[in-house]
């Protein structure tokens, strides 16, 4: 099939380049020329591992551009809306990017039958919203309606940054919400090979063993739009009930690792998203759960669980500078050392990082912040030049005459430091895990300081 992707973040990229290596015909479309010269170069403008590999397998059907001109809307089958929706002040989205996108659609589209994607998680009733914009855009430019020549589809993503490519090729499900069954029937079509997982695997990114089908669910439009909120929602408030309940088995001596072990076997709750630590950031959970609790003022509904959620997540967060403070007596005067800066492994992503609220909440009390990460450093210092942060590429040059370590992001590597020969460069061997992840009692048997999350 022929494909346009409008927007080249994760969702928009990854979207892209897979589908084009299933062998439909893709052009993926950005107003930012920099980063369309950069992936015309063949290099990702993006730090997600796999992608730049894919990107090559599926060079030869994939071609990127920042004019809707280069575009032939007279045999485009399918064009995927994948744009930002940043958050407002109040919660809600800007959807300016996703009515920019539409409209410019809807000006270009021809007799041929095309189904209009909203891929960005947009508001409930934003199917409707674009189909609007898309058909009032078309009669501006041929002054009649537009007969039945497209359809607006609902196909909300589920990937976890760090594992795009692999939540993408071999998804849990994919969801298709539509009210033209057209569309429903052309998008089955799109995936038909990950549905039935007909496509051989990448050398670098093997099948999941056992995997011969991805289940589709069909929807209406609203449906569809709610079950990407609902989802993240959920996954929100299961991480801030485990740490939650880290707070208490602090108190009471009990130990977090242990707790969620015995509920997580528990099959009706599951082990995944039961990590207790500093709480979740990034694009999705933030923003997700601020637009959720945007709607449900627009028809006079509360959420209280969602809110409870959000608030124990940016708790974590003082909780970490609290813990400092109660260890150290003072603050001011004092280096402390972030290892790991973007919100997750396997990412550069800062966007509503816990390190970028402890950070500045540490220089606020008069602390020295130093912080290092294998992938994010860049990020940071184009972003928040002016944070007070000293950004330090190498670990063990980020780690000497620290009175203070503070894991922020758990990443391979800093499992794998020598921790033996860092004791004696720190001048106070304390160490607050943030994610549970290093080995407590090696540490403790080193001599260090060992602070856990419910530990």
């Amino acid at each position: 099939m022929k494909v346009l992707v409008v927007g080249t973040g994760y969702v928009g990229l990854t979207t892209g380049v897979a589908l084009a290596y299933l062998g439909h015909q893709v052009i993926c479309l950005d107003i930012d020329e920099t980063k369309v010269a950069m992936l015309r170069e063949g290099r990702s403008p993006i730090y997600e591992p796999g992608l730049p590999e894919l990107m090559t397998l599926a060079k030869e059907n994939i071609r990127f551009t920042t004019s809707y001109e280069d575009v032939d809307f007279k045999t485009c089958d399918v064009v995927f809306i994948a744009v930002g929706t940043p958050s407002l002040p109040d919660g809600s989205c800007d959807l300016s990017q996703v009515k920019a996108a539409a409209e410019a659609i809807g000006e270009r589209l021809d007799e041929h039958f095309t189904v209009v994607v909203n891929k960005s998680t947009v508001p409930i009733g934003s199917g409707n919203w674009v189909g609007s914009l898309v058909r009032d855009a078309y009669s501006r430019r041929m002054g009649i309606k537009p007969n039945k020549t497209y359809a607006v589809a609902s196909n909300p993503e589920f990937l976890a940054q760090g594992a795009a490519v692999y939540d993408t090729l071999y998804p849990e499900r994919i969801v298709i919400g539509a009210d033209d069954p057209r569309a429903i029937d052309l998008l089955t079509n799109l995936y038909r090979p990950l549905l039935n997982q007909g496509f051989p695997a990448p050398a670098f990114l093997p099948r999941k063993e056992g995997l011969s089908a991805v289940p589709v669910v069909t929807c209406d439009l609203a449906s569809a739009e709610l079950i990407k909120y609902a989802a993240n929602a959920f996954l929100a408030v299961k991480i801030s009930f485990t740490n939650e309940m880290a707070q208490l088995t602090a108190k009471v001596g009990a130990d977090i690792l242990q707790v969620t072990q015995g509920i997580g076997l528990d099959s009706r709750i599951g082990p995944r998203f039961l990590r207790a630590g500093i709480g979740w950031g990034g694009s999705c959970f933030g923003k997700d759960t601020a637009a959720l609790l945007a709607t449900s003022k627009e028809y006079g509904l509360t959420m209280p669980i969602v809110q409870a959620a959000r608030e124990v997540n940016y708790r974590q967060r003082t909780w970490v500078v609290d813990t400092l403070l109660q260890e150290l007596k003072i603050l001011k005067g004092r280096s402390i050392t972030l290892l790991g800066f973007a919100f997750k492994p396997n990412t550069d992503d800062l966007r509503d990082a816990p390190s970028l609220d402890i950070a500045s909440q540490l220089i606020r009390q008069g602390a020295r912040v130093t912080a290092t990460d294998p992938v994010a450093l860049d990020n940071a210092r184009r972003l928040y030049p002016d944070l007070g942060v000293l950004y330090c590429p190498e670990p063990l040059v980020a780690l000497q005459g620290a009175d203070a370590v503070v894991l922020v992001t758990e990443w391979p590597e800093y499992s794998r430091l020598n921790w033996t020969e860092i004791k004696p460069t720190l001048n106070n061997p304390l160490l607050l895990d943030g994610r549970n992840f290093l080995d407590r009692h090696e540490l403790e048997r080193l001599g260090y300081r060992y602070v856990g999350v419910g530990r």
